[in-house]
């Protein structure tokens, strides 16, 4: 079957018609040239670049995968020749500043890039998807002397970054890390410990691999407020490679194609990014821009996983569908329309609020207004935890959805269907798992302030909608029930404080439906004032959403309160 291609078309419906993406960023002094013409002329060279380079590559990548040897890692045919071109067309620098050798375009773009790339090929895409992040903690937070060795190499993506946080004993506490720095006369410090899980660790890809890794000074204190963030590279600017070694890589039950690395510091020469003790700090600007990215990761996986399947069901016959005289293609079977249309849902919602994301991004970084930039932070710190989580767990599940529609060709190889499921899975595990997504809005960001921020969040996007139309209708009445909800929760936890743990899965998923509700009502509206033409392609998911996927939102509501009132009666027994 065909490697996935990217729909620019509705990509760029998304960005212009439905966000109104250019008129906003073109009111912004940064991207006053920004108008829909070069949006579009980006996604589409983006497109062609991802179809014809990229996307190829992924067979191979899974079969072949990646291969250690001797501390040395060897990529799949063809992944470096890819990684060169990619860099010296100017794709990894998209997003960055113009003095800092990038192209200064919107962060929205570079979001439309990368879900066309983990869509395409999910291992290749590993190694890129990082730069950005090391990018941005490195100009906020590093030395002028780092900046000015490493900076313009990680706009420009001719080198690579890794993200070095867990070890063997310790997955997600990282306050548990063991990692040595022991300062030295000349201000260096000199690293010693293991670090497991690194995408990208040790790769052939690039010339240069920049690690940025958390460690404990001498007198730091126990727990996360003891880390430090220190950089070290493969080599340094005299040519000699770096203490640092790849001790083996994972066999994973996925992405052959990215190298998922045992890394060994032996006294590595490293040198301190930000100030001691601020390492998580500096490294959450890394980890919260790899959050959108995995959640586009899981939209892009899941859309690569809809084309699949909705080829096979215009090609292949199967029984007769009801009514019909003769066999019928599989996708005249309701059963099989549903899955397709629900997945396609998905994809067309989660666009419009990954994208909006990443707009808020833009706006927070570049917006003159306080206000603004204050709501575009409320934006992305309670959305990018639902984006993250909400998406993930659609693309893996919705993947297997989509292999359903094979019968049993989705469970072989030739269809590449399979390879989706598998590589999709491990989304839900990194970044911080999905269940630490959920506790992280629950109990971190929505609880602390009463509810205040996402009810905040809830009435700035009332505010554009339409009670008279009844895809604004039904946002409306999800929110309104996403708000009580989450007054009750705010008074049940006051009194049983691990209420909050038991129910923020099903909190975040409400969450998720209720943002989706308002996407779609968004998206009904654009196509109500374009015509039936436009509107042909969207109607069938558009009812997908509001019969397969809305309704779900009472079940988590009624769990979530189920629990209340089991946690009071538990209370007063």
């Amino acid at each position: 079957m065909n490697p996935y291609q990217p729909r620019t078309d509705d990509m760029a419906f998304i960005l212009a018609n439905v966000l109104q993406a250019p008129a906003q960023l073109q009111a912004l002094g940064a991207f006053a040239e920004v108008d829909p013409d070069l949006m579009r002329q980006v996604l589409d060279e983006a497109g062609k670049f991802v179809g014809e380079v990229i996307a190829p590559l992924n067979r191979d990548g899974d079969e072949i995968g990646a291969r250690f040897e001797a501390g040395s890692v060897t990529m799949a045919p063809g992944f470096r020749d890819a990684y060169q071109a990619f860099w010296q067309a100017g794709w990894p620098a998209l997003a960055c500043a113009a003095e800092d050798g990038g192209q200064g375009l919107p962060a929205v773009l570079e979001a439309t890039l990368y879900e066309m790339l983990s869509a395409a090929n999910h291992g290749w895409t590993m190694a890129p998807g990082l730069l950005h992040g090391a990018y941005e903690c490195l100009k906020h937070h590093g030395s002028d002397a780092l900046k000015a060795r490493y900076l313009e190499k990680l706009a420009t993506g001719e080198w690579l970054a890794t993200m070095c946080l867990t070890e063997p004993h310790a997955g997600s506490d990282l306050g548990l890390c063991r990692t040595k720095a022991v300062p030295q006369s000349d201000g260096s410090v000199h690293l010693s410990g293991t670090k497991i899980f690194i995408s990208g660790g040790e790769h052939d890809l690039s010339d240069n691999i920049v690690h940025l890794v958390l460690a404990r000074l001498p007198d730091a204190p126990p727990g996360p407020k003891g880390l430090s963030l220190f950089l070290v590279p493969k080599f340094y600017a005299n040519g000699h490679r770096s203490a640092v070694v790849c001790e083996r890589i994972e066999e994973k039950m996925g992405l052959h194609g990215s190298p998922t690395c045992v890394m060994r510091f032996d006294e590595a020469t490293a040198w301190i990014v930000g100030e001691p003790g601020k390492g998580l700090n500096a490294m959450f600007v890394m980890m919260n821009a790899a959050r959108l990215h995995v959640a586009l990761q899981g939209i892009g996986l899941l859309d690569a996983a809809w084309q699949k399947a909705d080829a096979y069901s215009k090609e292949r016959r199967q029984m007769r569908a009801p009514g019909a005289r003769d066999t019928s293609l599989i996708q005249d079977h309701p059963a099989m329309r549903r899955i397709l249309d629900t997945q396609r849902a998905w994809i067309d919602g989660g666009r419009v609020l990954a994208y909006r994301t990443a707009l808020e991004l833009d706006l927070l970084k570049h917006h003159p207004d306080a206000g603004r930039r204050d709501a575009a932070q409320r934006w992305c710190s309670l959305v990018t935890p639902v984006m993250k989580a909400a998406f993930t767990h659609q693309a893996f599940y919705g993947a297997s959805e989509c292999l359903q529609v094979f019968g049993g060709h989705g469970y072989v190889r030739e269809w590449g269907i399979e390879q989706i499921v598998r590589d999709a899975r491990v989304a839900m595990i990194y970044e911080g798992t999905n269940e630490i997504q959920a506790i992280d809005l629950l109990v971190r960001k929505v609880l602390p302030d009463g509810g205040a921020g996402l009810l905040s969040l809830l009435n700035e996007l009332r505010a554009d909608l339409d009670p008279s139309h009844a895809p604004d209708a039904r946002a409306l009445r999800q929110f309104a029930a996403l708000g009580e909800l989450t007054l009750e929760l705010v008074e049940a936890a006051a009194r049983d404080g691990a209420l909050a743990f038991w129910v923020a899965d099903d909190y975040l998923r409400a969450t998720a439906l209720a943002l989706l509700a308002w996407a779609w009502a968004r998206i009904e509206r654009t196509l109500a004032a374009e015509g039936a033409d436009r509107a042909r392609r969207w109607l069938p998911a558009a009812r997908a959403m509001r019969h397969w996927v809305l309704p779900e939102f009472d079940m988590r509501a009624s769990i979530i309160r189920a629990r209340c009132t089991a946690s009071e009666a538990a209370r007063t027994d």
